[in-house]
């Protein structure tokens, strides 16, 4: 969904909501360089929340990639960074706290958000008048009210995302048809030894809560 023009996007979401019964839409991690903070889309995410209209937060033009041109560090590098930048921007501008009930969730595994929690909490406690701008809650509050999918290439990445997360909190992500994405789609999630229960919610439940859904 474009977003440089908030009230066209409404008017496209509404109909995609209801004309075409999506249950959700997908948007990028920045809409011509701005961050998802901007207030200007903020009528987009009160009418998203609305309807009901769950996001998906997809990273592409990615910040520095004229500086790494060459083995593919924009697709590699790139894209883990440009999601923590997206759900940075979402947290510290406010965006939940405003919106409690958007239904949000961002592409492969949260990027490099989930490994860097830590050093993002740490920078909200000591340098407050740099990050508490527009939010002074912890970022760490809002583990648990955002979605991020299963697509982590790594048995080791996933099992620390289910502890940072949480296991209702992680849908299934695929990527498919591209060649980051998995090519049996769940083949990770399947082959970890999970209980039927915590499988089931990686391959299926949690995708339904988050799409506002039953299978």
């Amino acid at each position: 969904m474009p977003l440089q023009d908030s009230d066209l996007a409404i008017k496209e979401m509404e109909r995609c909501v209801n004309e075409l019964k999506m249950p959700g839409l997908e948007i990028g991690s920045n809409v011509n360089k701005k961050n998802l903070s901007e207030q200007e889309f903020f009528p987009f995410y009160k009418r998203a929340e609305e309807l009901g209209c769950a996001l998906f937060v997809h990273p592409w033009k990615m910040m520095g990639s004229r500086q790494m041109e060459k083995y593919w560090l924009p697709w590699l590098v790139g894209m883990p960074a440009e999601t923590a930048r997206a759900i940075c921007s979402m947290i510290f501008g406010g965006v939940f706290e405003q919106f409690p009930k958007l239904r949000v969730a961002f592409a492969h595994g949260g990027g490099s958000f989930p490994i860097t929690i830590g050093r993002i909490e740490h920078g909200f406690n000591v340098r407050p008048d740099l990050t508490a701008i527009d939010n002074n809650v912890n970022p760490r509050d809002y583990l648990g009210k955002f979605w991020i999918d299963s697509l982590v290439h790594d048995a080791n990445a996933l099992e620390y995302i289910l502890k940072v997360m949480g296991e209702d909190s992680i849908c299934l992500g695929s990527d498919y048809p591209f060649p980051l994405g998995e090519h049996h789609p769940g083949k990770l999630v399947e082959g970890m030894g999970f209980e039927n229960g915590l499988k089931e919610k990686l391959l299926v439940k949690n995708a339904e809560q988050w799409l506002g859904v039953s299978v």
